[in-house]
């Protein structure tokens, strides 16, 4: 028995594809002045 071929995704907007892996990796840290 063969397994089976797992499907493939094509990336056809690499642009906005480097640009949410950007955003996914971003941390935002907030400072508060009155600590």
């Amino acid at each position: 028995m063969s397994r089976p071929i797992p499907p493939t995704c094509e990336t056809r907007n690499w642009r906005s594809y480097t640009e949410a892996l950007k955003r996914r990796g971003s941390l935002t840290i907030w400072f508060d002045p009155e600590m």
